[in-house]
């Protein structure tokens, strides 16, 4: 714990939405020391995507990404760790197997952060709607991608902007005990992982039909009145990425390269992934799935994925609205608002994509509350780590452009050209960047400690 000096006890600071970076920034004020009321709807007001009323709740996927070494998913952990993150504490509590990546039984993680800050004596959890944000008092925004129309309202007069949309996806979920698995094989790609992953492997007659259907069938319209549609390149939603070309999923989420189906001993012409959603094993998730068709079409196009013919689903999937804000416009690279510098924005709100990210971004801004808090000035995580490089892409990318982004190694700063040049592999390179982006980041923490 950072030994603050409390300047008004008195003081207590406030975060709207219980998401990934609320729950996350809410951990970081409290175990300094200070008082938080942490705003959270659900379950008296849900959303499109939610299911309970628990804090964190996963809607998308319940994959936190790769946790290989020398990645840049794993360089966000890692550091998330070294700023005793709640968070990455219990999702390593609740994982479930997924080969490199960190996957996490989504009841059980959500439950587990809900019981934590719950249980917290400098948290006190406020069940209703939030509308308002006062410029004057210390603030998180970290509403997420769902925000209220009311509270959503207060942002678009607060940033002065009306651009805060666009559209998102969820897969679906498939009950584990209608897979056919004499279709189907457990195995991971290259053999990394054992066996995490459950494959459905399609010959080239397969993949053609499955495409046809898949191209053709009929999509949800847009809601809430918004008639442009924009989506994040990360996360595009299956048909979307299928009508950009033939051939485009066989070199994406079914991508057949390093599967070996055991029925035929040679790679797929084209293979579908569903990873475990929990620890009995009982569901999976259609990994790369995310999609908005209706779902009576949902069911007869995905039936049609060989080892899934008789495949019940426990979720369809769904296409929700995104509410982000043009951050380059509007924050600084502590998540401060310019105009407004007690008030700040963390996870996908400010323009970030990931599980991970939103920790990350409520980490920083949960931290900068509390030193504002205390008579403390603000400060930015380095540029070198994947924390700082984050919120320097928020404060600092093209705003005409603007999109979210997750953490990759394009966000990192690039060697300088003498270390380039010595280094041939790509490998090689990444493991330097992530010892100089950590070490980067332990040495930021201890400073300010």
């Amino acid at each position: 714990m950072i030994p603050f000096r409390i300047v008004d006890q008195q003081k207590i600071i406030k975060v709207i939405g219980g998401g990934l970076a609320g729950s996350e920034a809410a951990w970081q004020v409290a175990r300094r020391g200070l008082q938080v009321r942490l705003y959270e709807m659900r379950p008296f007001r849900s959303t499109g995507a939610h299911r309970t009323g628990n804090l964190a709740e996963l809607v998308c996927s319940n994959s936190l990404k790769s946790d290989l070494p020398d990645t840049a998913p794993r360089l966000l952990k890692d550091e998330l760790r070294a700023g005793e993150s709640l968070l990455i504490e219990l999702a390593n509590r609740a994982a479930v197997p997924a080969g490199g990546a960190l996957a996490v039984d989504r009841e059980k993680f959500s439950a587990l952060v809900t019981e934590h800050l719950s249980s917290h004596p400098n948290i006190e959890i406020i069940r209703e709607e939030s509308v308002s944000i006062e410029t004057k008092e210390i603030t998180v925004v970290a509403a997420g991608p769902l925000a209220s129309p009311a509270l959503t309202a207060s942002i678009e007069k607060l940033t002065g902007t009306g651009d805060l949309y666009f559209f998102d996806a969820i897969s679906p979920i498939v009950d584990g005990e209608t897979i056919d698995f004499e279709i189907a094989f457990r195995a991971a790609r290259y053999g990394k992982g054992g066996d995490d992953y459950v494959n459905c492997p399609m010959t080239k007659d397969d993949y053609d039909y499955f495409y046809e259907a898949l191209i053709g069938a009929e999509t949800i319209k847009p809601h809430d009145g918004l008639e442009e549609e924009k989506f994040f390149e990360g996360c595009l939603p299956i048909e979307e990425l299928a009508r950009r070309g033939r051939d485009t999923l066989r070199y994406g989420p079914m991508k057949p390269v390093g599967l070996i189906d055991p029925q035929t001993g040679r790679e797929p012409y084209a293979c579908v992934q569903l990873r475990g959603e929990n620890l009995m094993a009982d569901a999976y998730n259609i990994v790369g799935f995310q999609c908005h068709i209706k779902f009576g079409e949902q069911k007869r196009v995905l039936q049609l994925i060989p080892g899934l013919e008789k495949a019940e689903f426990i979720r369809f999937g769904q296409m929700h609205r995104n509410t982000y804000i043009c951050s380059p416009r509007l924050i600084e690279e502590t998540l401060q608002m310019r105009e407004y510098p007690l008030v700040l924005f963390a996870g996908q709100i400010s323009g970030i994509e990931g599980y991970t990210e939103a920790m990350a971004t409520g980490m920083i801004a949960g931290l900068n509350a509390a030193r504002l808090a205390v008579g403390l000035e603000a400060v930015a995580p380095p540029r070198e780590s994947a924390t700082g490089s984050l919120t320097h892409y928020l404060a600092n990318a093209d705003a005409k452009n603007f999109q979210p982004a997750n953490t990759t190694f394009a966000l990192l700063p690039l060697l300088e050209m003498e270390l380039r040049k010595g280094m041939k592999r790509k490998q090689d390179r990444h493991r330097i960047q992530v010892e100089r982006g950590l070490n980067g980041f332990r040495s930021w923490l201890a400073q300010i400690s």
